[in-house]
């Protein structure tokens, strides 16, 4: 089965068509600065390859749909309802599925959605503090995002270290200009830093992470702005961006502003990185320790600087990295150094991978 895997960000649109279940890379590309996406999707070139299915890497669909799905109007119709609550993300995969559809008629579309890793999250960890009626029946709960980069690690790290999963509780740090971090207890998800949406959490390049919410309600009463308007600043203008003035949120603009001697980039670093070092902290607590700390995504795989100042403080949890590790060497690696009772990862996840392994289980089970 052939199955083409496009990869929507924001601004880019990347995809593998792979040859499954014996996970061949068939074609490939790449995309950057989209603005329209159904010309770039029709830009997709597999060649003389056939495309069997087409399955997305889907954010958000609430909680009846927190898994993998043919995409039918019973999903569409979720994508729909909780737009609000992943606005960016959500209207690019609706766009996406609408041009597919046209595109290549009568191939199926599924929907991998980024929440079903996290499906195993005890209660006490995905509850909010909000009236009963809330969650029950507008389902307001944490759900976790990046499921398929935090699920590719937590099958990625044994094997790297050769060893089995069920023995080893890990940390995985996935950072970019969308951040997250997920405490992987023995090949299970039991907490994430996205909850409702991904707008929550750590600072991402243009979304603000955690807020409260009664901050919101402040500035929404006292200038009369409408949800629209908030939301917009929320999500275009806050995060990395807001704090370092500088609009994109990009951390190399950033780290390149912060090395010329703006305070407000350094000081957006220093936000970020605390909120990497507290979590980590705070997921070891969780876990009743770690074994293993994977950084991933742009950042994580990229940046040794922000790394080192990540894990700047966390001897105390047995993690110490190796300075020259850190600084060089590419591709899956090791960072910490040899005393450390914690290893440190930095690994590249493949997400297209993990969407093109649900898309087939699930394709395959109904056939």
């Amino acid at each position: 089965m052939h199955i083409l895997v496009p990869n929507l960000g924001s601004t880019s649109l990347k995809y593998q068509i792979l040859d499954m279940p014996g996970e061949h890379v068939l074609a490939c590309g790449r995309f950057e600065r989209v603005t329209d996406y159904r010309s770039a999707i029709s830009d997709i070139r597999s060649g003389d390859t056939t495309v069997d299915a087409v399955a997305f890497k889907s954010v958000h669909a609430g909680p009846h749909y927190r898994g993998t799905f043919v995409i039918d109007e019973g999903v569409e119709a979720a994508m729909r309802e909780f737009l609000l609550a992943a606005p960016v993300h959500n209207a690019i995969y609706l766009t996406a599925v609408e041009a597919f559809r046209e595109a290549m008629p009568g191939v199926p579309l599924v929907g991998a959605f980024e929440t079903e890793f996290h499906r195993t999250m005890p209660e006490f960890a995905r509850w909010y503090g909000v009236p009963a009626d809330w969650r029950t029946q507008f389902g307001i709960e944490r759900y976790g995002f990046h499921g398929a980069s935090h699920e590719f690690i937590s099958g990625r790290v044994p094997e790297f270290l050769g060893r089995a999963k069920e023995d080893l509780r890990v940390i995985s740090c996935h950072l970019g200009g969308s951040s997250s971090i997920c405490a992987i207890d023995r090949g299970v998800s039991v907490d994430t830093t996205m909850g409702f949406s991904p707008q929550s959490g750590l600072e991402n390049a243009t979304r603000h992470g955690d807020l409260d919410v009664f901050a919101v309600l402040y500035m929404m009463d006292r200038n009369h702005w409408s949800t629209e308007e908030v939301r917009g600043q929320l999500a275009r203008t806050s995060g990395l961006a807001g704090l370092s003035g500088i609009a994109c949120g990009d951390v190399r603009d950033i780290s390149a502003a912060a090395e010329a001697g703006s305070h407000d980039a350094a000081l957006a670093l220093d936000v970020f990185t605390y909120q990497v070092r507290k979590t980590i902290g705070a997921y070891a607590a969780a876990m009743a320790g770690v074994d293993v700390v994977a950084f991933t995504g742009g950042i994580g795989e990229n940046s040794p600087e922000l790394r080192r100042k990540s894990c700047e403080g966390l001897q105390h949890l047995g993690i110490e990295l190796d300075p020259e590790r850190n600084e060089k060497g590419q591709g899956d690696r090791l960072l910490s150094s040899d005393a450390s009772r914690v290893k440190v990862l930095a690994l590249a996840a493949n997400e297209e991978l993990v969407v093109a392994r649900r898309a087939y289980r699930t394709l395959t089970a109904q056939a």
